[in-house]
């Protein structure tokens, strides 16, 4: 089947990595892997489009670029991802009625509240006049589930539970060992991960709790270094931060392309993020997949990612001291922190493994569209 695929907040093509765009990559690779022809029909970024004053002569342009694309690949389908009010689809209502196929959304967002303000009202009528337009909504978060619900047929909403692929992210101790030497980590020191993009807002946020959690298990002459993956923005003001509160304890390992960072997983006895805002967070399914327990906070959707008890702790916002006393916990009991990584692997791999969910993925789409012909 030709599937036409439109990214409204972040086209492939957008130089920041993010959860969205592996989300996004993740369809295409699998879809294509079962004998779909995936393309990205158009690269227009939506977000906040109508706040500008060209907005809305560049999307009516990408609007008919969009269409001029699909009269020359012919698609069957069109697929959209990641809808909401900031980044609404645009594209695929219109261009799915004009084409006759049927369309559908993975990740779509609502919530009543982002009509009441003029900056996201546009937004907001745009993203329920494609929810509504949707032949399928697929949803990854169960937060979002009764906010799509409240604006679509419930027949159309259909829950596929986020994931990764584990093959990408399997534990290698030589690799780890290498990050080691690397980064001047002696070998048997006990090893903490965080990683994010440096960013202000709630990623900064995070980090900043994370470098006060562990600065209490450093005051506590707790034996232990800190890992850090990523960059971004804000380098500066989170290196200065780190280096304030945790010293020589702490060691930046810069922006690793994803492909590598099992690497750095394996190189790691805890992956400690509180995960403040995280809607759900790639980065705790990839520790897990390489046998890391996770200690976060038990916020937003990080619960859907991670069985606290089980391949993590999730703790209550305190300030920090539940986190350390987490950490803690993982980094002197190595029993406990092997039961949890080996249930981490399994938990991965049997409810949170992408090649069955996008197989299945796959079926619904196909049956979508035989019910939209014997309709038409």
């Amino acid at each position: 089947m030709k599937i036409a695929f439109y990214c409204p907040n972040k086209p492939l093509s957008h130089p920041h990595p993010s959860g969205d765009l592996v989300i996004a990559q993740g369809i295409l690779k699998s879809l294509a892997s079962q004998g779909h022809t995936c393309r990205e029909i158009v690269g227009f970024r939506s977000r906040w489009f109508w706040n500008r004053p060209t907005g809305w002569w560049r999307a009516i342009r990408a609007v008919f670029s969009a269409y001029k694309a699909c009269r020359g690949f012919r698609p069957e389908f069109w697929l959209t991802y990641h809808s909401y009010y900031k980044a609404p689809d645009v594209m695929g209502p219109w261009c799915s009625r004009i084409l006759h196929i049927p369309y559908a959304i993975f990740q779509p967002m609502y919530g009543t509240r982002r009509r009441k303000t003029a900056r996201t009202k546009w937004g907001f009528v745009l993203n329920r006049r494609a929810i509504r337009s949707a032949h399928a909504l697929f949803v990854n978060n169960l937060e979002d589930l009764e906010g799509v619900r409240r604006v679509a047929d419930p027949f159309t909403v259909i829950y596929m539970p986020p994931g990764i692929f584990p093959e990408e992210f399997q534990r290698d101790e030589a690799l780890g060992m290498e990050v080691r030497h690397r980064l001047g980590i002696p070998s048997e020191m006990p090893l903490v991960m965080t990683a994010c993009r440096f960013r202000p807002g709630v990623k900064f946020q995070s980090l900043a709790y994370c470098f006060e959690s562990l600065g209490i298990l450093k005051d506590n002459h707790e034996r232990f270094m800190l890992m850090v993956v990523g960059d971004g923005p804000a380098h500066r003001e989170v290196q200065n931060l780190a280096e304030g509160r945790l010293g020589e304890r702490c060691v930046f390992a810069g922006a690793v392309p994803r492909q590598e960072m099992f690497h750095y997983y394996s190189a790691a006895h805890v992956f400690a993020f509180p995960g403040i805002g995280e809607s759900l967070g790639m980065v705790y399914l990839e520790a897990q997949a390489c046998g890391v327990p996770v200690v976060a906070l038990r916020t937003a959707g990080v619960p859907q990612v991670v069985r606290n008890g089980e391949t993590g702790f999730l703790v209550e916002d305190d300030g920090g001291r539940a986190m350390a006393m987490a950490v803690k916990r993982l980094l002197q009991d190595s029993a406990l922190r092997n039961r949890m990584g080996a249930q981490g692997v399994e938990y991965v791999n049997r409810e949170r493994n992408l090649n069955q969910n996008y197989r299945d993925l796959s079926r619904k789409l196909e049956a979508i569209r035989l019910r939209f012909l014997q309709n038409a």
